[in-house]
């Protein structure tokens, strides 16, 4: 497959969304789940999935993260886990869950689960510092901004000089 950059500079496949985003939905399904948790007379397993799942988002090393401990690669086969864990919190007959709360755990476990297989793993690719393109400030461009940076520094030049003027009677 090919790969394509994203505007935020982050390498995706052709055809998949880039990991950001992959991660975002995380934290939304996460709380979701925990949302579902909060509205149900039997709150401990949608808020034990969103818990996972908010947890599993945040420790990934991606723009979003809050911890950094792992790999997307490794984040990828976690996903797995994760969403195994999410469908065995619906469906196990050892703590009660609502019927409703069932169904929506369920679903949301199918959200990810799509979200998993239509997402990018790879990891962002850095230019080394040679090959980085710099900002030159040449042309009609440069002109215009160099003008308007002079036109400014005039200004705040004249303001300073006047209450300077001011302060002084």
């Amino acid at each position: 497959m090919r790969a394509a950059v994203g505007s935020l500079g982050l390498v995706a496949d052709v055809g998949k969304r880039p990991f950001w985003m992959h991660q975002i939905v995380e934290y939304i399904l996460g709380a979701a789940l925990a949302a579902v948790g909060l509205q149900s007379p039997t709150p401990l397993m949608p808020a034990l999935a969103g818990i996972a799942v908010i947890m599993h988002a945040a420790i990934t090393k991606a723009p979003f993260s809050a911890f950094r401990v792992i790999g997307r690669k490794l984040h990828r086969v976690v996903d797995i886990g994760v969403i195994a864990f999410e469908v065995l919190a619906a469906v196990q007959p050892f703590v009660d869950v609502e019927s409703a709360t069932r169904g929506i755990m369920i679903a949301i476990a199918i959200v990810h689960l799509f979200v998993w297989w239509q997402t990018s793993y790879k990891e962002r690719v850095k230019q080394p510092k040679a090959e980085r393109v710099t900002l030159d400030a040449t042309g009609r461009s440069g002109d215009i901004g160099r003008t308007a940076g002079r036109l400014v520094g005039s200004g705040v030049n004249i303001a300073r000089k006047a209450r300077a003027k001011r302060d002084n009677r």
